[in-house]
């Protein structure tokens, strides 16, 4: 997902028309879980935000959004698109787990405007934006960050690191009357935004900039 900008649309070029993925069918009432970034590669650490969002918060579907290209990141580190959608295939297991290039079918250059375009889209369906705590130190930067926090509810999920600078965020600051207590997180997906919530579980301490050079578990060969 393009935290701040996915790279240029073709020039002249609105949205393109494309779905998350073919034949998938999202209907009004199922709660589904937005989960954006480059994947560079996908690794468990991944997969345990996914895992673990799926299973506190009820979901039925959790799509991983992976973008085009992170522009916060050196072009030449990353992988072809196509790579990095096997990556993701590789660990989001199960059939609730949905693969999706939609900002390369849609041409969509901003994750906020993603966001919108799916919301229009699937009306009655109960978005839910997760990230890991990682993220959430840093969001305040996002272009819209504060359109998308009452765009859909928000789910942080924690990373090992960025405990601290997460909890201490300026997002976590300027929204923390509407934080919904973790116990209480099975509400999320059908609270009305702003509405977010933190959750703990066993950590996973895997990135993908340990597997690139060779320091994670799961290392490429």
């Amino acid at each position: 997902m393009s935290f701040f900008h996915a790279g240029p649309a073709p020039k002249g070029a609105g949205p393109r028309s494309g779905g998350l993925r073919d034949g998938l069918i999202l209907t009004p009432g199922m709660k589904v879980g937005l989960f954006g970034g480059s994947f560079n590669p996908a690794h468990d650490g991944h997969a345990h935000v996914a895992e673990t969002a799926m299973r506190r918060l009820g979901l039925d579907r959790v799509v991983w959004l992976v973008s085009p290209q992170n522009p916060l990141k050196d072009a030449r580190h990353s992988a072809p698109l196509s790579e990095r959608m096997a990556s993701a295939r590789e660990h989001a297991r199960g059939p609730s787990m949905i693969i999706s290039d939609f900002e390369t079918r849609t041409g969509v250059a901003w994750t906020v405007d993603t966001l919108r375009l799916l919301v229009a889209r699937h009306p009655g369906v109960h978005f839910v934006w997760l990230m890991g705590s990682d993220n959430l130190a840093s969001f305040h930067r996002w272009r819209g960050w504060t359109d998308i926090m009452r765009l859909m509810p928000v789910a942080v999920i924690a990373r090992p690191g960025s405990l601290l600078d997460s909890r201490t965020a300026p997002a976590a600051a300027r929204f923390a009357t509407f934080r919904v207590p973790a116990e209480q997180a099975g509400l999320l997906p059908t609270l009305s935004a702003p509405a977010w919530t933190y959750l703990t579980a066993p950590l996973n301490p895997l990135s993908s900039t340990a597997i690139r050079t060779g320091t994670g578990r799961r290392a490429a060969s």
